[in-house]
């Protein structure tokens, strides 16, 4: 069983930076897809992006697209998320998640084992 350890979020001004981590650990990690995933009051999980366990293939939300970047070092064990071109409606906690089967998925009921979250505000 892994587990996963968010860092990184913050205050940052629209148009800011930030790149989100996530430390894995008491797994495989290069075995897993990996997903970044937010969630505000009173709504869902929404997707972010997903990547393959070697990092091949990802995947983004379409309002992220062009402004993120999921990759991931497995040698480290830590998956990454940069974060351009922020908006106050990026504002959310993000957390990361593991899938045991391999496979990438936009869908969080997929993934099977999840962080506690790193909060991300955009505001000036």
């Amino acid at each position: 069983q892994v587990q996963l350890v968010e860092s990184g979020g913050g205050l940052v001004q629209p148009g800011g930076s930030l790149r989100l981590s996530c430390a894995a650990s008491g797994g495989t990690f290069r075995r897993y897809a990996m997903g970044w995933f937010r969630r505000t009051p009173g709504y869902d999980h929404e997707f972010v992006a997903s990547i393959s366990p070697v990092g091949v293939n990802t995947d983004y939300g379409e309002a992220m697209k062009g402004r993120f970047s999921i990759y991931r070092i497995n040698a480290n064990n830590t998956l990454y998320l940069q974060m351009n071109s922020l908006k106050p409606e990026d504002t959310a906690v993000y957390y990361c998640a593991a899938r045991n089967t391999g496979v990438p998925s936009s869908d969080a009921t997929q993934y099977d084992y999840w962080g506690l979250g790193t909060q991300v505000t955009i505001s000036s």
